[in-house]
C-alpha cells in the first residue's frame, strides 16, 4: 500500500472533516469532476482526428446497490492511466483539470469546472472506502486506484473494457449522527442532481423506478425500473431570450421557487465585461406568508459554469429589494476549494451593483409605463421599499424616494412624490396620519386643508411618517403635518379681511 504524503494525509482529514460543511456536496464534486473528464476528450476530439467521439455517447451514469451499499458514478471521458491516477489522486491539491484549463487557456468554449483537485476527496465523507477504475482514452490497460482514507491508497491492474472512469463508493453504515443510506435512495439521489447538477452540459443517467398503470388495465399498477436522464442539460438564462416563451419562464419560476403564480415581471439579462454573467430575476406578484417575518431568507441561486454554488446567497440582493427571486451563473467568479464561499468578493460585488441598478431601471419602466401593475406590485411589497428609505440611517433614501406611492387626498389615488411636488400650490408637501383613509378624512384638520383646496398624502402605515422624517425633503420642499399647531394657513387678505370683522 502507498502512502499519502505527510502534507496530503492531513489536507485529507481537513477535507473530511473541515473543508465541507454538507455531505451531500459529495455528489455534486464527483459530477462536476466526470463532466470536466469528458470535456478532455471533446475538446482534443475537436484538434485530434485521431479521436473518434460520437457526441450521442457522451454522459454520466449513476448507479445504486442498496445490498452492497455501492454507489457508482461513471463517465464516457478520456480516462486515467496508471501515472495519472498517481499524481491526481496520490497526491491530493494536484488539479488535472487546473492543468488542463492552462494549457487551453487561449482557447474558447473550455469552461472545465474543477480547479483546486480536491473535491473528488469529499467522498470520503460519506464513503468507508473509494475505488476509482479508469481506462484513458487509446490505452489498453486499466487500473484500479482504491483507499480507505488517511491509510494510503493501492493501484493494481483491473478490466474494464471502455475508456473512462467508473468511481465505486462503499457508503457509511448510519449511525447516531448521520443517516448515510439516503445516499442509497434513487429518489434522493435524483434531487441531488436536479439541486446541484441539473445544468451539466452532459445527460446524467441511472435507472429509475416508477409507478405505472399496467398495459391494458384500467385500475392496476406495476413497478416499472427504466433508464431516465435526470438533468435538463441546456439552463434557461443560457438561452436567447428572443426563443423563450412567457411559458417556459413561469413554468421555470413556478418549479424552481415553489409559487402557485406567475410572476409580475422577468428580467434576463446576459453581461459581458470586467464580470461577466447571465441571470433570471423575477418579481413575484405576492409576498409570500413569511416575507416580513425573520424566519424569511432573502437571496439568489448562484451558479458557476452551470453548477450551484449558493442557494440562496444573500450578498447578491440589498435588503430593500429581498423580494426579488432568481439565478445569476457567473464563470468568473473565484471560489474557495470546497466551492461553498468566495475567496474574494470583488466580483461578487459587481454582479450584485449591476443587479441592483437592473432592478431599480426596471421598477421605474414599470411606474411609468404600467402604472397599474406597479401599484400591484406595491402594495405586496411597498412596505419593504419604506423600510429600506430608513434603515441605515436613511443612507439608501435618494435611491428610493421616487419609487414611493401615497395616497393623495386631491387625486383620491396613490402618487408619487413628484407628481405631488409637480400639482402643489404651498412650499410645503402636507401629510396627515391615520389607521384607514376614512379615518383620516374625518379629521377637522383635514377639512380645513382641502377646504382651502390643499393637496395631503394620507399615511395609514406605520412606517410612512418615518420615511417623510427621514427624507426631510423632497426637491426643497419640506414635509409637514396638518395637525401640528402653529400652522397658519390664512393669506394676508384672510387675515385683514378677519380683523374688519372683529372690529
Amino acid at each position: 500500500m502507498k502512502q499519502f504524503k505527510a502534507e496530503s494525509k492531513r489536507l485529507l482529514e481537513l477535507m473530511i472533516n473541515s473543508i465541507y460543511t454538507n455531505k451531500e456536496i459529495f455528489l455534486r464534486e464527483l459530477i462536476s469532476n466526470a463532466s470536466d473528464a469528458i470535456d478532455k476528450l471533446y475538446y482534443r476530439s475537436l484538434t485530434d482526428k485521431s479521436i473518434k467521439v460520437n457526441k450521442k455517447d457522451l454522459c454520466i451514469k449513476l448507479e445504486i446497490d442498496k445490498e452492497n451499499r455501492l454507489l457508482k458514478v461513471s463517465d464516457t471521458g478520456i480516462g486515467m492511466t496508471k501515472d495519472e491516477l498517481e499524481n491526481n489522486l496520490g497526491m491530493i491539491a494536484k488539479s488535472g483539470s487546473l492543468q488542463f484549463k492552462e494549457e487551453n487557456k487561449n482557447k474558447k468554449d473550455v469552461n472545465i469546472i474543477g480547479q483546486f483537485g480536491v473535491g473528488f476527496y469529499s467522498s470520503f465523507m460519506v464513503s468507508d472506502k473509494v475505488e476509482v477504475i479508469s481506462k484513458k482514452y487509446g490505452e489498453e490497460k486499466a487500473y484500479k486506484w482504491t483507499s480507505k482514507g488517511i491509510e494510503g491508497y493501492t493501484i493494481t491492474e483491473s478490466d474494464k473494457e471502455d475508456y473512462g472512469t467508473t468511481i465505486i463508493l462503499t457508503i457509511k453504515e448510519d449511525s447516531d449522527d448521520y443517516n448515510y443510506s439516503e445516499f442509497l435512495d434513487s429518489y434522493n439521489i435524483e434531487s441531488l442532481v436536479k439541486k446541484y447538477s441539473d445544468y451539466i452540459r452532459y445527460p446524467i443517467k441511472m435507472n429509475v423506478t416508477r409507478r405505472e398503470l399496467k398495459k391494458g388495465s384500467d385500475n392496476e399498477y406495476e413497478d416499472v425500473t427504466k433508464e431516465e436522464t435526470l438533468n435538463s442539460m441546456i439552463p434557461l438564462w443560457r438561452k436567447d431570450k428572443k426563443k423563450i416563451k412567457k411559458e417556459e419562464y413561469n413554468s421555470f419560476y413556478q418549479n424552481k421557487f415553489y409559487d402557485y403564480q406567475e410572476p409580475l415581471k422577468v428580467i434576463h439579462t446576459s453581461v459581458e465585461g470586467m464580470c461577466s454573467y447571465k441571470s433570471i430575476l423575477f418579481i413575484p406578484s405576492h409576498a409570500p406568508y413569511d416575507y416580513y417575518s425573520k424566519e424569511y431568507e432573502k437571496g439568489l441561486a448562484l451558479y458557476s459554469n452551470g453548477v450551484l454554488i449558493m442557494d440562496k446567497c444573500s450578498d447578491l440582493l440589498p435588503d430593500y429589494f429581498s423580494f426579488v427571486k432568481g439565478v445569476v451563473d457567473s464563470d468568473d467568479l473565484s471560489l474557495n476549494i470546497s466551492r461553498e464561499i468566495l475567496q474574494q468578493d470583488r466580483q461578487l460585488k459587481i454582479i450584485a451593483s449591476n443587479i441592483e441598478k437592473k432592478i431599480k431601471s426596471e421598477l421605474e419602466s414599470m411606474l411609468l409605463n404600467d402604472r397599474k401593475i406597479y401599484e400591484k406590485f406595491f402594495k405586496e411589497f411597498g412596505l419593504q421599499l419604506k423600510i429600506g428609505v430608513y434603515n441605515n440611517y436613511g443612507m439608501n433614501k435618494d435611491k428610493l424616494k421616487d419609487l414611493l406611492l401615497f395616497y393623495s387626498s386631491k387625486e383620491k389615488k396613490l402618487v408619487t412624490l413628484k407628481e405631488y411636488v409637480s400639482n402643489m400650490k404651498d412650499e410645503n408637501i402636507y401629510y396627515a396620519c391615520g389607521e384607514t383613509i376614512d379615518k383620516i378624512d374625518l379629521l377637522p384638520q383635514v377639512e380645513i386643508f382641502k377646504d382651502k383646496d390643499y393637496d395631503i398624502l394620507y399615511l395609514t402605515e406605520y412606517v410612512d411618517e418615518f420615511v417623510l422624517k427621514t427624507l426631510m425633503e423632497y426637491e426643497g420642499k419640506k414635509f409637514v403635518n396638518v395637525c401640528e399647531n402653529n400652522l397658519d394657513l390664512d393669506t394676508e387678505e384672510e387675515k385683514e379681511s378677519l380683523n374688519k370683522l372683529n372690529e
